[in-house]
């Protein structure tokens, strides 16, 4: 962590840049952290908050696109193959699947600020050829709000940034986790209200 930072003070853009790319690809980046600082030095006026912007939404883009491009070439034959090795199964790909096709654009704009799910969308994405027009202008959207809360946040709290910031993360991190199994369940009793209606209906056809 410390290393990065360092370099931000030296190549600035370019790292963060850099870091979101990584981050995005799931190297394990501080991907928040880096943008917080980012928008600190920009409160110092070492850096442009709105170059902080561009620099970190292109990172976001970039990283995303290579992991659509990644999941479209190995497709769903690589993850029958590995896919329990990863814990990522094809049936769970399936069914994935169709809950993006139905909220796939809207949950683009929201996916960045929930960490683990937005390392494997792009993936999955690419695995289920969600069309690159839509995946893009999308995730366009997402990147900028993302990259730009945390930007703008490192800014304001200023010299405070990293002690407020570290405790507004493990918040962060905890309400992610509930809002994850909160979509988790939704999605159970969803599928089981489904399930449940097509056996009424099938009941009454007879």
């Amino acid at each position: 962590m410390a290393i990065l930072l360092s370099f931000m003070n030296e190549y600035g853009y370019l790292v963060l840049f850099l870091s979101l790319v990584l981050g995005i690809i799931a190297l394990p980046v501080p991907m928040e952290a880096m943008m917080g600082y980012a928008g600190f030095l920009a409160f110092q006026g070492q850096l442009n908050w709105i170059g902080c912007i561009i620099a970190a939404t292109s990172g976001c883009v970039v990283g995303m696109i290579i992991t659509y491009f990644i999941g479209a070439k190995l497709g769903m034959p690589f993850f029958e193959k590995y896919g329990p090795q990863l814990r990522f199964r094809p049936e769970k790909i399936q069914s994935t699947s169709l809950w993006f096709n139905k909220y796939g654009n809207k949950l683009l704009i929201i996916v960045f600020f929930i960490p683990v799910v937005r390392h494997i969308t792009g993936y999955f994405l690419g695995i289920t050829r969600l069309p690159f027009r839509v995946f893009s202008i999308y995730l366009f959207l997402g990147s900028f709000l993302w990259v730009s809360s945390f930007i703008l946040l490192g800014k304001m709290l200023g010299p405070n940034w990293e002690i407020i910031f570290h405790g507004m993360m493990k918040k962060y991190l905890i309400l992610s986790c509930l809002i994850i199994g909160l979509i988790l369940v939704g999605l159970y009793l969803l599928k089981k209200l489904q399930v449940r209606n097509l056996k009424t209906g099938t009941k009454q056809v007879k």
